[in-house]
């Protein structure tokens, strides 16, 4: 249906849409980009969804608070590779380079973001090829192909064609975070579920995946925080 804003300080976008399939009137608050949808059922009147949304304000404004405030990407700003803080400074050269708690970016500093994005992109690629291929030869099954998004519901996929999809934003992760979910993903070619047997599974190629699995619930979010360009 569209976009509408919840007057107040600050408006708060929300997007509206209409669902054949809803029962009742719902409420979804992203938890890593901190995007909000309110979902009609077919007949529903809108009005009554507003009155919805005004009944919720002060649920959603007190999670809205508790949710990390945006960081814009650029020189003199703090972006994690790897789970630790770098400082992005400029840098000599045609390359991004990684030392010394740095991240040192040459060229104009105005595109200091986008070269940023690309470094990550190109970063999250060859790592989680590289995992993919470690658990899939474990696995005895291969997968058709990698794809990288800036997905915001989930860290990775798996289709039933066995092609794998991660968020690049993973670049920023922990390295065990990463592997674990190339791991997960991974383990989708064989088990297209969540029950026992996938994460006896999981646990089989990876390990013990609470750890990593317990970080993006608790700071997964935080990545969706560092934008790349103004909004």
């Amino acid at each position: 249906m569209g976009r509408i804003a919840l007057s107040g300080n600050p408006p708060i976008p929300v997007e509206v849409r209409r669902s054949a399939r809803a029962r009742r009137i719902s409420l979804r608050l992203s938890g890593i980009d901190g995007r909000v949808t309110l979902t009609l059922p077919k007949r529903v009147p809108e009005a009554e969804g507003l009155a919805f949304l005004r009944e919720k304000e002060a649920w959603l404004r007190g999670h809205l608070d508790r949710q990390a405030p945006r960081q814009l990407v650029g020189i003199g700003a703090e972006l994690p590779v790897d789970g630790a803080l770098h400082r992005v400074v400029p840098g000599p050269g045609r390359a991004v380079q990684l030392a010394e708690g740095e991240l040192r970016v040459p060229g104009d500093p105005e595109a200091a973001a986008a070269r940023l994005r690309a470094w990550l992109k190109t970063r999250a690629r060859d790592r989680l090829a590289e995992a993919s291929d470690r658990y899939s030869a474990m696995l005895g099954r291969g997968y058709t192909r990698i794809t990288l998004r800036d997905t915001r519901s989930r860290w990775g996929s798996c289709s039933s064609e066995g092609a794998l999809m991660y968020s690049w934003r993973l670049a920023m992760a922990p390295p065990d975070v990463l592997d674990y979910v190339a791991a997960h993903e991974v383990a989708h070619l064989r088990e297209m579920n969540h029950s026992d047997r996938f994460w006896t599974l999981v646990e089989q190629l990876y390990g013990d995946w609470r750890a990593p699995r317990d970080w993006l619930r608790r700071e997964g979010g935080g990545l969706h925080a560092y934008r790349f360009e103004a909004e």
